[in-house]
């Protein structure tokens, strides 16, 4: 059943208060003014949820995203994230790109065992490590090859096995899948959903695809330009993997475009 969120309960993970966020805009006049993105938004993350991001253009998604990976400062708010006592060396927050941003140069190995290295892990560890999620991706056959001689959809493996290696509390992924073929996303889809089904990692996934976003997420978050922060919540809590096709997830996938739909007006009306 699907529900919007009043009050949600859980073991927090991740938690943002009034968090705000503006950007310098420059009007045709030459008067410098800001431009308001988030407005004292409110965020809750429960350990081992997956929750997926939407919105139209500009409404702030990357921008919480990077908010919450520490590569951007709000300009008011706070945010904290349940740190792991038994493992301080444990990374906290682990961000994918829709660019995986990998060493072309290095192979597959080499790459997801780049940030092992760089905290020092053993050698041998470090390539059990590798080697356990290159398998979990199903990569194991193109270990030694080199980044550059793979597809956009094995590049995108290799990122999500080099994110996992680092173990890390919260994973992020900023619309990851969007530049790939619609056969090559679904089969990722599928392995994502095997991927947090078997590590339990907490997952905060940015998307613009409506279907995406209910395919794959145990809550909706819709972000709005008119809002400016949360305009809808939707716990999705049927079984995964979701059927888009389903009467239940269709009623969903309508809803949200629905919201989408009023956002793209007020965004047209308030250039």
């Amino acid at each position: 059943m699907a529900q919007i969120e009043q009050e949600y309960q859980g073991n927090v993970i991740l938690e943002l208060k009034e968090v705000s966020k503006t950007f310098p805009q420059v009007e045709k006049n030459s008067d410098p003014r800001r431009h308001g993105v988030l407005d004292r938004l409110n965020l809750r993350v429960r350990e081992g949820e997956f929750v997926t991001i939407v919105g139209t253009s500009g409404c702030g998604k990357s921008t919480l995203l990077n908010i919450i990976a520490g590569l951007d400062a709000p300009d008011s708010g706070s945010i904290s994230a349940k740190r792991d006592n038994k493992n301080t060396g444990k990374a906290e927050r682990v961000v994918i790109f829709q660019e995986g941003a990998l060493f072309p140069w290095l192979t597959v190995t080499d790459n997801v065992e780049f940030g092992l290295k760089i905290a020092g892990i053993p050698k041998e560890l470090r390539k059990e490590i590798a080697s356990n999620f290159i398998e979990m991706v199903s990569l194991t056959r193109f270990a030694g090859s080199y980044v550059y001689q793979l597809s956009g959809g094995m590049k995108q493996r290799v990122a999500i096995a080099r994110a996992l290696a680092l173990d890390p509390q919260i994973l992020l992924m900023d619309e990851p899948f969007a530049a790939l073929d619609v056969q090559t996303r679904e089969i990722l889809h599928e392995q994502l959903l095997q991927i947090h089904k078997s590590t339990g990692k907490t997952i905060l996934f940015v998307t613009h695809n409506i279907n995406e976003a209910v395919q794959l997420g145990d809550r909706i978050i819709l972000l709005s330009p008119h809002t400016r922060g949360i305009k809808r919540e939707i716990v999705i809590d049927y079984p995964k993997p979701h059927d888009i096709d389903s009467p239940e997830i269709s009623a969903i996938r309508r809803e949200l475009l629905n919201e989408l739909q009023e956002d793209f007006k007020f965004a047209k009306s308030h250039p």
